[in-house]
């Protein structure tokens, strides 16, 4: 592989778009990463990419077209986008607006000049309530927010955008993305923080006075949701060889990325205090509306065909990898 092929990462100085950004930079990829700093951390590019950033917007198609002139890209990595659910219900416009209207701006402009391969960060969520466990990637789709049938709509999309023109595309559904990288480098840090790992990491920092279990009677082992966490730098990893295949087979394709295991929320908030060895108070609430009980991901088509093998699967593993990443970052806080 030539070390000048460049790789466009929309949302790199996100959560997850970092981790990918510093997984292609170690692979030999040239990275530019696109990101309007509204969740994105300009420092984390600074400090530990170390690679170009362009502060601005996926909906800005003059800025668009100044990079893809400026710069031979090869691929684009999508992660830009809103993602809390909760505010999805309330600000619909905000999400369709940002999430499917800029994706299409995105789109039209790598057409236009000439860039026709993208790797795509979509969700599980675009399944709805799970009909079967584990999930396929055949699952019926039942988006239950805007937030997810905004990525639904994205893979729509795609698909029309591959058949008019020839754009090819890899989708991942991610489940509960969570970790931080192994060597402390990066990790989760969003405002407001809404997911599980975090929030108890952050309890029991004192940075919050208590966590929430919403939902103790489902029909689940220990009566709470079970979720299918996947550690981020996996996720990471798995975009690489998503690239890869792009760029040598360039076929559309959709795979889930999850560890096809589970862990209840009471699991997960046990862990943490065995991590931690600290208190992390909890408080039984009632459930939330469009909680389902169980979401638990098959990934074996893409450990068959990209060849991924998660190095980190165990839930002791994660969040030990979470909280190295959050006592350093709140240290001084």
């Amino acid at each position: 592989m030539s070390s000048k092929q460049t790789i466009l990462v929309t949302g790199g100085a996100g959560y997850i778009g970092s981790h990918a950004a510093l997984a292609l930079k170690n692979a030999g990829y040239e990275v530019i990463i696109l990101d309007n700093l509204s969740y994105g951390h300009q420092e984390i590019v600074d400090r530990v990419l170390q690679v170009k950033l362009v502060i601005g917007d996926t909906s800005d198609r003059a800025l668009l077209d100044r990079l893809f002139t400026t710069h031979k890209i090869d691929a684009v990595m999508h992660f830009a986008a809103y993602i809390a659910v909760g505010e999805s219900v309330k600000e619909p416009g905000k999400y369709y607006r940002n999430n499917v209207a800029s994706t299409l701006n995105l789109l039209e402009a790598m057409l236009a000049h000439g860039t026709n391969k993208i790797v795509f960060s979509s969700t599980c969520a675009v399944y709805g309530m799970p009909k079967e466990i584990p999930m396929s990637e055949n699952h019926p789709h039942n988006p239950l927010s805007p937030y997810a049938a905004s990525k639904d709509m994205v893979e729509r999309l795609l698909k029309d955008f591959d058949i008019a023109f020839n754009l090819k595309s890899v989708v991942f559904r991610y489940f509960n993305a969570c970790g931080a990288d192994p060597g402390g480098l990066l990790g989760e840090d969003h405002t407001p923080e809404t997911h599980l790992i975090p929030l108890a990491l952050l309890t029991a920092l004192k940075k919050r006075e208590t966590l929430y279990i919403f939902g103790t009677d489902y029909d689940t082992p220990d009566g709470t949701c079970v979720r299918d966490y996947i550690h981020v730098n996996d996720l990471a990893d798995a975009h690489v060889l998503g690239l890869k295949y792009l760029l040598s087979v360039g076929k559309s394709e959709v795979f889930n990325l999850g560890n096809g295991n589970g862990f209840s929320v009471r699991e997960v908030i046990e862990t943490a205090r065995e991590v931690t060895g600290l208190e992390i108070p909890a408080i039984e609430s009632d459930r939330r509306e469009g909680d389902a009980p169980i979401l638990v991901g098959s990934s074996d088509k893409a450990r068959n065909m990209l060849g991924w093998n998660p190095q980190y699967a165990d839930l002791k593993k994660i969040i030990s990898h979470a909280w190295q990443w959050h006592q350093n970052r709140h240290k001084d806080r």
